[in-house]
């Protein structure tokens, strides 16, 4: 579940133009790449839901997402995830437990660099609905994937994702809602690095 919340987050910082799109959908997601691609730092209070009604599940839980160029960090249900670009840290609260790993870079990998220049030819976008404060988008992948389609609701004047939804194949969705959107918070590095000083018995899994 991870890789899908820190895949699909990404979305939430900026999206670039799709392939194969309606004119009027393809310029919406112009707008909301260009504008954000101007943020030197974002931060994003967001909900996530999950539900599957053949199943009779429902959750959900409330999480921050921090970017600066490629770092992040990411808080969610008991975990803090940090990425300096070079190697990512999973910060278990509970189990008192960090996993260390190489930051991947690849081109499906979680930067916002990499999704940038990648999800613009794994796509088609169509809008489906519009009225006077926001446009609901829907793209649907070229190739096969795990999941159906993900629907985009953006704000019209201020030209970001206000939600994003994946409808999965086995009938689950998985909803992301803004919160809260703040650009230009002047971070630190450092708060994209875990620190092992900070917190004293933390087992250290290292898997580099």
């Amino acid at each position: 579940m991870k890789n899908l919340l820190l895949t699909t987050l990404i979305i939430f910082i900026a999206f670039a133009v799709v392939a194969q799109s309606d004119t009027k959908a393809k310029s919406i997601l112009d707008e909301v790449s260009a504008k954000t691609k101007n943020f030197k730092t974002i931060k994003i209070e967001f909900t996530y839901k999950m539900e599957n009604p053949a199943q009779k599940i429902s959750e959900s839980f409330n999480g921050t997402l921090f970017s600066k160029g490629d770092n992040y960090k990411l808080i969610f249900s008991g975990q803090e995830v940090f990425s300096d670009g070079k190697n990512m840290w999973t910060f278990l609260k509970d189990a008192n437990e960090v996993q260390i790993n190489e930051a991947e870079n690849t081109e499906n990998s979680f930067s916002p660099t990499n999704l940038l220049s990648s999800y613009n030819e794994n796509f088609k976008a169509k809008l489906i609905q519009e009225n006077s404060k926001q446009y609901i988008i829907e793209l649907t992948p070229i190739q096969k994937k795990n999941f159906n389609k993900v629907r985009i609701v953006t704000d019209k004047t201020k030209k970001i994702v206000n939600s994003l939804t994946v409808f999965d194949k086995n009938g689950s969705t998985y909803t992301y809602i803004v919160n809260k959107f703040e650009t230009e918070i002047p971070f630190k590095d450092n708060m994209f690095t875990f620190r092992v000083e900070d917190h004293p018995g933390v087992d250290v899994i290292d898997m580099r």
